[in-house]
């Protein structure tokens, strides 16, 4: 599963309009630096200072600057005043000396003192009073505010290069680099561009799922066994861990996005959708419906069989590939859709997880359960102990998983455990450390008493690394970590090394039992399930709907649920032994993803555009009869 924040959330809009904003510089520039800023911010005053010796000193003609509004109207009284007073200066044809006489700080902001900032830069006062006391320009500075929230600008100042969100530090040199693109920014750029990416993680795995594919119906097909049953050992003196490589994506690798979901789920629980109980039983019900349905259905065609045992195939949903469809449609979705996708899609899988621990271990080593009981109990003993360090629960988690793969345990259950071990805190005092760090800023740039040694210098750089991380607790820095590498590397692994699946078979294999309960259980148990399930909630009235979003999109959604590729092949890979079974199981789920996805995203965009055409009619009923 992959959380990632919407890149459309950080790039600028609208683009700028040079008939509308307020642009210094010339328009032949090659870059375009925006500020949203705050008259009365302390820090929008230290960044232009900054910004002035970019403009005039280090790169004249090569910027052009944009400033557009963002009054901070909770903190500081006099803001949105003195935004409008620079717009009642612009009328007049004067926006950037009053712009740099607010910001110089040499006048209160307040109305006494931006009547004086305006008979200093030489405005008409009489006619500048009077635009200023009848709000003239309010909605001006309000477009700007609108602009700022499409725009994913939050605080001041934010900057933004090229339209691109600029979340570097302010000072001069580093804003250069951005602004000259050397050849590490632009590798940086295109890494994070293709990161931000809600659908990113999702084509990296069908780009692993095509190649796998394309590999085993080749003339090279006896390569892709014969690499991925390359062992691998790992071992220290005389002990040694030795797997297929597919055995360590699958036993080792896997883990990690278990511990990144797992995480997720707990975020979740704690402080996110499934906080509040009510909020989150919809999705709940939904999520568990979604599961008994798929297998049910399988169990129809399979029971009395050798292939009953598979049942758990057609349970799981692959989320990466559900949220990233989800993504393409955009604002056509709402976002409470999203939301509860996402958190019928997280119960989709713990329950896996636990089908997986509960129902598809065999050969299980008692005494090794026993060592990662005792493994468990002693993380949760460290979290108890209030140890933040990541180190004791890396060595501890390690252990865990060396226990359970011994134990014939799945060794994902590791991750999963060690997710709800990891320590959470709560959020800092922000004043306290802002206080902090700005003395300690202040003891390397302005030292009250001798010279700022080399030491010195380090360890006040220590300590504000320190007050960094504090913002984060354990589990969210193991979680942004983390996910990456789940993301990127792990799934595209996993699917690269399992995805591998001769399509030539004999006809009507696909109407095999395993095939048939497969496929149905994923194209109608899991929208029906989910469907079902989330309106027999709110029906019992132990759940309530969001109003912006309609039952066919739940059928819509429950379909793009249907993606079972992740944790369907996995619990594939448990559950059949015979090479022929496993690959008629991975051709069904294959064949029945693609449906889903495809039906799922159609019924979505169809929905959505009808709804607009029903607003659209409305709107013009209304207009008639007027």
């Amino acid at each position: 599963m992959t959380t990632t924040t919407s890149a459309r959330s950080a790039r600028l809009w609208p683009p700028v309009d040079p008939g509308r904003d307020h642009v210094s510089g010339p328009e032949s520039a090659p870059v375009t630096l925006v500020e949203y800023g705050d008259y009365q911010c302390g820090y929008c005053r230290r960044a232009h200072r900054g910004v002035i010796r970019l403009r005039e000193e280090r790169a004249p003609g090569e910027v052009r600057y944009v400033f557009r509004h963002l009054p901070n109207r909770r903190v500081h009284e006099h803001a949105e005043l003195a935004a409008q007073a620079a717009e009642a200066a612009a009328a007049q044809g004067r926006f950037w000396e009053m712009h740099d006489h607010l910001l110089s700080g040499a006048t209160s902001l307040d109305r006494e003192g931006l009547l004086t900032a305006a008979t200093a830069v030489g405005l008409d006062a009489a006619r500048f009073a009077r635009e200023l006391d009848d709000g003239a320009y309010a909605a001006r500075v309000e477009e700007d505010v609108r602009s700022a929230e499409r725009s994913g600008a939050h605080s001041t100042p934010t900057f933004y290069v090229d339209g691109r969100r600029y979340d570097g530090p302010w000072d001069v040199e580093s804003l250069l680099d951005e602004i000259r693109k050397p050849l590490g920014w632009r590798l940086r750029l295109l890494a994070t561009q293709f990161a931000g990416l809600s659908t990113s993680s999702g084509l990296l795995m069908l780009l692993g799922v095509i190649i796998a594919l394309a590999w085993v119906n080749s003339p090279w097909a006896a390569s892709y066994e014969r690499w991925w049953g390359t062992t691998l050992s790992i071992g220290l003196g005389s002990s040694a861990i030795s797997m297929s490589l597919r055995g360590w994506v699958n036993e080792g690798l896997i883990v990690l996005f278990f511990l990144v979901v797992s995480l997720e789920v707990r975020r979740e629980v704690t402080i996110g959708d499934l906080a509040s109980p009510r909020r989150a039983t919809l999705p709940l019900a939904a999520g568990v419906a979604g599961m008994l349905a798929p297998a049910l259905i399988y169990t129809f065609f399979n029971a009395g069989t050798a292939t009953a045992h598979g049942w758990g195939v057609p349970m799981g949903s692959d989320t990466a590939f559900a949220l990233g469809l989800l993504a393409i449609l955009g604002p056509r979705v709402p976002h409470s859709l999203r939301v509860f996708v996402a958190t019928a899609a997280i119960v989709d899988d713990v329950g896996s997880v636990l089908v997986i621990s509960l129902f598809y271990s065999s050969d299980v080593a008692l005494p090794s359960v026993g060592l990662a009981v005792l493994l468990w109990a002693l993380t949760l003993a460290c979290n108890r102990a209030r140890i933040y360090r990541a180190l004791p629960y890396v060595v501890i988690g390690l252990l865990l998983w060396l226990a359970m793969l011994n134990a014939g345990i799945p060794t994902s259950l590791a991750g999963v455990l060690l997710a709800f071990a990891i320590p959470t805190r709560s959020a800092p005092v922000a004043s306290t450390l802002m206080a902090q760090a700005e003395s300690l800023l202040q003891s390397v740039d302005k030292p009250p008493v001798g010279e700022v040694t080399p030491a010195r210098y380090q360890a006040a750089v220590r300590a504000l690394e320190a007050m960094v991380e504090r913002f984060l607790s354990p589990a969210q820095r193991v979680g942004r970590d983390l996910q990456p590498w789940s993301a990127y590397l792990v799934l595209p692994l996993f699917a690269l090394a399992n995805a591998g699946v001769t399509l030539t078979m004999a006809p009507g294999a696909l109407l095999e039992p395993v095939a048939m309960g497969s496929a149905l259980g994923l194209l109608v148990g899991k929208p029906v399930g989910i469907t079902a399930g989330a309106w027999l909630s709110v029906r019992a009235g132990l759940a309530t709907k969001p109003d912006d979003f309609k039952w066919p999109q739940v059928v819509g959604a429950g379909t793009l649920c249907g993606i079972g590729f992740t944790m369907s092949f996995f619990i594939a890979g448990l559950a059949f032994s015979n090479p022929d079974t496993l690959a008629l199981a991975k051709v069904a789920v294959l064949a029945a993803s693609v449906v889903a996805g495809s039906a799922g995203w159609l019924t979505l965009y169809a929905w959505n555009e009808r709804w607009r055409r029903r607003i659209r009619r409305a709107a013009d009923a209304t207009e008639v009869k007027a």
